[in-house]
């Protein structure tokens, strides 16, 4: 018996598939360890979206080698597919799998450790990382999480955003079948999971891949099936394009009770000179356009974005509009990113690259900006009752509380008191104050019975 220490890097679609590779290894006998133990194999799933990114899976592999020069060391995902020529002269790297073999980790580990015993293997063996044009089938059925589960619906961009190395790593939008999709998610509701969060690489692009001629967004068709599951408590979404919150789309959405007003709506700049530089297909006036569509049909929903700060070429008569853009729309998150140069991306060759200096600064301001409307989104729950699913119990300034999350993802800190509750249980509190920035104290509301 082989023991396997694995690590992840990036995203949540990148979180799914390691959990799937960790199911196929456990399936075929595999002990599982933790990632600073010594283990005979170790399998880092790699991230590529920024420089840090880079480095990181770079460490990572450099650390799993350290730890045990005789292990295996697997490198596979997106920093695999971007930097081959890295790759090939890493010797801590022993086996490189690409984006698209994920789901056929176990064949390929067995034949490589089989060809290792045969003969003494030189150098970094590297495995198909050419892309495909058809969806990589996972069907995941357990994961790290207790109540909520991510499900993959679609991989790839076909976007191609002047700052982004995503479409090289991960290749054109291929879409998941949806009775695939369905099946995965009725067999984690069957294990008791109360909530799904569809995820992808681009998950508003769901479906182009399919038939053309009927036009719209297949992603609203796929949510009222999901919609229709039994035992399903809650559905998320992952990031949207703005483009694609319609006004009919919105009033389909605000139908479906099952489904979070939670919306990630990625914006990038406030600018639209900015956002003609990135690439990005709409205008600020559009994205405005979006938020009311969906601010038409649900109650004070939440309205989450990722702005990257320093974009080259960024003026500070650019940066101020973008500042006051954010303002005005009045987020419940938002996620800042000072910008990072990739190699093979249109952005990297661009003129008037800004200062590490500038980016500090404007993300400061960004980030003090974030703190003040977050704290204001929460801030409304006060005095308050919502509903909240119990995710784990933490222990915070020295007593034990239940954490969970409202449909709008707000966290709430619930007094554990000897209470009988457990996560996965969806509960009714009234929300007091704060218990920290992040976190609101509540308490649970006696059940109504009939």
């Amino acid at each position: 018996m082989k023991n396997v220490a694995l690590h992840n890097l990036g995203c949540k679609v990148n979180s799914y598939e390691l959990e799937v590779m960790q199911q196929k290894l456990q399936e075929k006998g595999y002990k599982i360890v933790p990632f600073d133990e010594v283990a005979d194999i170790y399998i880092i799933n790699t991230c590529t979206v920024t420089n840090i990114a880079d480095r990181k899976s770079r460490q990572m592999l450099h650390r799993a080698k350290q730890k045990n020069p005789a292990a295996v060391v697997v490198a596979v995902g997106c920093y695999v597919q971007s930097g081959l020529e890295v790759i090939e002269k890493d010797d801590s790297i022993d086996l490189a799998i690409g984006n698209n073999r994920k789901k056929d980790i176990v064949e390929i580990l067995e034949e490589y450790l089989a060809s290792r015993e045969d003969k003494t293997l030189g150098g970094t063996t590297i495995l198909d990382i050419n892309h495909t044009y058809d969806y990589e089938e996972m069907q995941l059925r357990q994961t790290a999480e207790h109540t909520r589960a991510y499900i993959k619906i679609q991989d790839g961009c076909n976007q191609f955003c002047s700052y982004c190395a995503i479409p090289l790593a991960r290749g054109r939008v291929r879409s998941r079948r949806a009775e695939d999709i369905l099946r995965e998610i009725q067999g984690m509701v069957a294990s008791g999971y109360r909530e799904v969060v569809l995820t992808g690489i681009h998950i508003s692009s769901y479906g182009i891949d399919f038939d053309r001629e009927q036009g719209g967004s297949k992603l609203i068709d796929l949510i009222e099936r999901i919609h229709a599951t039994e035992g399903l408590e809650r559905i998320r979404l992952g990031s949207l394009e703005p483009r694609i919150v319609t006004a009919e789309m919105s009033e389909r959405l605000a139908a479906l009770p099952k489904l979070c007003p939670h919306f990630h709506l990625s914006l990038q700049s406030g600018c639209d000179t900015t956002l003609k530089r990135m690439n990005r297909h709409y205008t600020t006036g559009e994205y405005c356009e979006s938020v009311e569509h969906l601010r038409k049909v649900f109650d004070h929903p939440a309205i989450t974005t990722d702005v990257i700060v320093g974009f080259p070429g960024e003026t500070e008569e650019e940066f101020e509009q973008t500042r006051k853009f954010l303002e005005k729309i009045g987020f419940y998150e938002m996620h800042i990113f000072k910008y990072s140069r990739r190699n093979g991306t249109t952005a990297a060759k661009m003129p008037d690259q800004v200062s590490e200096e500038i980016k500090a600064v404007r993300s400061r301001a960004l980030f003090e900006l974030e703190h003040r409307q977050s704290r204001e989104f929460r801030s409304r729950y006060i005095g308050q009752d919502a509903e909240v699913l119990l995710e784990e119990i933490k222990n915070i300034r020295g007593k034990a509380y239940y954490l969970g999350h409202t449909k709008d993802y707000v966290k709430l800190a619930i007094p554990q008191n000897g209470t009988e509750t457990g996560s996965g249980r969806l509960e009714t509190v009234a929300v007091k104050e704060f218990l920290t920035d992040e976190i609101l104290l509540a308490e649970l509301l006696p059940q109504l019975t009939f």
